[in-house]
């Protein structure tokens, strides 16, 4: 079985906070749900490097919004993908700083575990190449090398 990815899913409203991470959570994923742009950054102070495989925040939140949420956070972890969703903001502009944005009207949850799936993957990287077993050689090749 494979590793389950780790989700920092970050909103200051506690039940869009809940609906999302039991959203995520049923699609297999394990989910590391705060309630402030602060939180998420102590968290991810603490955090391996590669431990997380995407923050997932809110665009419009007290104290510290998505974008220098996202913008700190990747000077820690600079691979981190990122996605900001906006209940009230429909223009990607207010979103700058992160890899994807989904907009009000457009965050369906069909949309957000495909966009989450994308990013997810593109963390992983272009897959690996296979090194090529080693050239079998022949008997007549063994014995010119003896």
């Amino acid at each position: 079985m494979r590793p389950r990815k780790t989700i920092l899913c970050v909103e200051d409203n506690e039940q869009v906070l809940s609906v999302r991470k039991f959203l995520l959570e049923t699609r297999g994923y394990r989910v590391v749900a705060l309630n402030s742009g602060a939180d998420a950054l102590d968290y991810l102070r603490e955090a391996m490097p590669g431990s997380v495989d995407l923050l997932m925040s809110d665009l419009i939140m007290p104290q510290m919004d998505g974008n220098e949420l996202v913008r700190r956070a990747k000077q820690m972890h600079p691979g981190l993908p990122s996605l900001l969703v906006s209940g009230t903001v429909t223009s990607f502009e207010r979103a700058a700083s992160a890899d994807a944005f989904l907009p009000k009207g457009a965050s369906t949850p069909a949309e957000i575990l495909e966009r989450v799936r994308i990013l997810v993957a593109r963390k992983r990287g272009p897959k690996k190449h296979v090194q090529p077993a080693a050239p079998v050689m022949s008997q007549q090749q063994v014995a010119v090398a003896s």
